[in-house]
């Protein structure tokens, strides 16, 4: 019943429709890529030729769809050129099995492992394998193959200069980033109003710094707006928070508690703003009434102690986010300066230095439980066996069989699935569509050309909408060339619909007998994350303890690394959820507790954030203790839970027994770290077990033992009493 239930799931999930923003003017640049290619060959060579080198086009131009941070036209060149090496080495070996199956299995598995450096390499690399696969029907003369193989490249090229000549917001998937960021943080603002202890996710702001990090040749080129507002949104988000809770902020009732809402209202009023101004590069005034709002300045200001001093804080942060986006009317300041060539940026490797990066990234995938290595594995299995299995088949075009395979497989379950899904429906209702339409217009190869053309701007424009919905008008772009390329549908229809159904079939029974199962790994992940927290944690504290700018460098370190473990417990466990197996060592109930707990802690150690002093204040020995005793006792902690025993917290409830006794000179920072002491006893009952209940599934098996050797012993069969 789990595999039928999640099957229906994953069904439902392969066609829905994703709601996101269409791209149509990049649809139609890139489809008169396509075009260019296909009309130059078509009117240079022969329709055959045309249908051919279609393949790098469409393939170079799917590919600057993905979701990356460098050019478009770096990736169109990229692939352009995967695609040729990948059609050209496959074609010295194509002529014998005994050459071409280990050349296919080793670049299937270099395609998988590709995954470790992010899904739009990944997706790149799995396109260049469906290349080698089509040169088994290429011609058998040298030449011709490298002029194949140039022809691709040249498709790439087409795309390249198609996006230097024609830029269409050249930099507008790092400013959605900025402005996204922005807008999770006026999100924020808002729901604290009504909930003081609301989470923030900061997936938005790993995002834009993910997309922040530039090249040097990007740096000289970036927009002025896009250097400073991300830094600041990371410092309001702790400011807000400090600020609606009751704990360390306004007062949970009366005139302060209003005062809160109405500069939290305010505040997310002009985030929205400079988000608005960074996505469209416009200015954008501040309504006059949020603008009146944030003055703490006055008379009767009713806030006071640490809560009137972040009120003051979230002002200022908020008057230079104003002006890094643009906007005008609401703060009259000079405009910081953002020279590109004076400007830290973060840094990201060009392309002719990524050799060592991706020696890194994939040395570290290299072992048999990474996802990514089980998914190479897979990958260069089930392409040998879908190439093996359709060869022989009574039926042309056998290679579709495992490209079906290798373009719906990903390291996942869940994604996986859904595509095999998506794939066998979007290609029935295309195949379907295009055959009616070649039955009606006749064999013609020029109308058969702009047909592709349409099919193939129909596809890029749904691309990020669904896979089943792309993939039926990739379908009858492919449906399309053939007839351009004189096959005959009623050949090539039922041909590319049974052998779809057989990759889909592969490519799923691949996961289920050489899994990669997130649920076993909870555990670990949530260790991970426990001990990133702490360490994030210490380091909050030690700027307390010793206010220096090394142990703040400290802390934007151990906040990071913090984050990157919370992004991977996210993932994990959305993975998890959406897998038919049972749970191992952490119990679904068991891991949303503990979820909710590790998010609590994280919110009180961000609460600290906010009010760590200046290089100026005087110290705080007791955070020192504390801070020591809080790593010690969850990386303890952590080694505890990967070996499923229950977490203790000895050493801080001793150095916060010992802080009171002493007295506190700081009450924001005694009151953070009691609310970090509960959210680790949050933690502790989620995961602990009782000694009956660590024993519970031994039990459970003797239990079914004695009742089986039971029922041999009557020779009635399973018993199904309760022992």
């Amino acid at each position: 019943m789990r595999w039928l239930r999640t099957f229906g799931k994953i069904v439902r999930s392969g066609l829905t429709i994703e709601e996101t923003r269409l791209e149509p003017l990049l649809a139609l640049r890139t489809a008169a890529g396509v075009a260019l290619v296909i009309g130059l060959a078509l009117w240079l060579v022969s329709p055959a030729f045309a249908a051919s080198a279609a393949l790098g086009a469409f393939s170079a131009g799917t590919a600057t769809f993905q979701r990356t941070w460098r050019p478009r036209k770096v990736i169109a060149l990229g692939a352009g050129a995967g695609l040729a090496l990948s059609t050209f080495v496959g074609y010295l070996a194509a002529g014998r099995l005994v050459t071409f199956l280990p050349l296919l299995a080793v670049w299937a598995f270099a395609a998988g492992m590709a995954w470790a450096l992010g899904s739009t390499a990944g997706i790149v690399a799995a396109t260049t394998v469906g290349s080698m696969l089509v040169t088994v029907t290429l011609p058998t003369s040298l030449g011709l193959a490298l002029e194949h193989a140039g022809v691709i490249a040249l498709g790439g090229m087409a795309q390249a200069v198609l996006i230097l000549l024609f830029p269409i917001r050249r930099w507008g998937a790092h400013r959605d980033a900025l402005a996204d960021a922005l807008a999770a943080v006026a999100d924020y603002a808002r729901r604290l109003q009504h909930d003081p202890a609301a989470p923030f996710d900061p997936e938005p702001l790993m995002t834009a710094r993910d997309a922040a990090a530039v090249t040097p040749s990007q740096a000289r080129t970036r927009p002025p707006v896009l250097h400073g507002p991300r830094g600041l949104a990371e410092r309001i988000v702790p400011v807000v928070a400090a600020l609606a809770d009751p704990d360390v902020g306004a007062p949970a009732e009366g005139p302060g508690r209003d005062r809160v809402r109405e500069l939290l209202n305010a505040a997310a009023d002009v985030l929205d703003v400079a988000a608005r101004s960074i996505r469209r590069g416009t200015s954008t005034e501040v309504p006059p009434r949020s603008a009146d709002v944030l003055r703490v300045d006055g008379q009767g200001e009713v806030l006071e102690g640490p809560a009137r001093q972040a009120a003051e804080e979230l002002v200022k942060l908020l008057a230079d986010t104003l002006e890094l986006a643009g906007g005008v009317g609401a703060y009259d300041k000079a405009p910081m300066s953002s020279d590109p060539a004076s400007a830290q940026f973060l840094v990201r490797p060009t392309m002719f230095r990524l050799l060592p990066v991706v020696v890194r990234a994939v040395r570290r995938e290299l072992h048999r439980d990474s996802p990514v290595f089980r998914h190479a594995v897979r990958l260069a299995a089930v392409a040998t066996l879908g190439y093996l299995i359709a060869s022989p088949l009574p039926v042309g075009h056998g290679y579709w069989a495992p490209i079906a395979s290798v373009m719906v497989m990903r390291p996942d379950f869940h994604r996986t699935y859904a595509r095999a899904v998506g794939r066998l429906a979007g290609t029935l209702a295309g195949v379907a569509l295009a055959t009616g339409m070649v039955r009606a217009l006749g064999p013609d190869a020029h109308v058969f050309a702009a047909l592709a053309v349409v099919s193939a701007a129909l596809s890029y424009t749904l691309l990020r909408t669904g896979y089943a919905y792309s993939q039926c008008f990739t379908a009858a772009y492919v449906v399309f060339l053939l007839g351009m390329g004189g096959h005959a549908w009623e050949q090539t229809v039922p041909e590319r619909v049974v052998l779809t159904l057989l990759g889909g079939a592969l490519a799923m029974l691949a996961y289920v007998v050489f899994p990669a199962w997130e649920t076993p790994r909870l555990p670990g992940r949530l260790a991970d994350w426990l001990a990133a927290n702490g360490r994030y944690a210490a380091a909050v504290l030690r700027g307390y303890a010793e206010p220096t700018r090394e142990h703040r460098a400290d802390m934007r370190r151990a906040l990071l690394a913090s984050r990157e473990a919370r992004a991977a417990w996210q993932e994990a466990y959305d993975q998890a959820r959406q897998e038919p197996v049972r749970p191992r060592g952490l119990t679904s109930h068991e891991a949303e507790d503990a979820q909710e707990a590790l998010k609590g802690f994280d919110r009180a150690t961000m609460l600290l954030e906010s009010h760590v002093p200046g290089a100026d204040s005087r110290f705080a020995p007791e955070a020192e203790r504390f801070a020591e005793a809080l790593e010690a006792d969850t990386a303890q902690a952590a080694e505890d839970m990967r070996e499923h025993r229950n977490p203790d917290w000895e050493r801080v409830a001793d150095a916060l027994h010992a802080w009171g006794a002493t007295g506190d000179r700081s009450p924001v920072l005694r009151r953070g770290a009691e609310l970090q002491k509960r959210a680790l006893d949050d933690l502790a009952t989620a995961v602990s077990r009782t000694p009956l209940e660590r024993d519970v599934g031994s039990a459970r098996e003797e239990q079914r033992v004695r009742a089986a050797l039971a029922a041999e012993g009557d020779g009635s069969g399973p018993s199904h009493g309760g022992g």
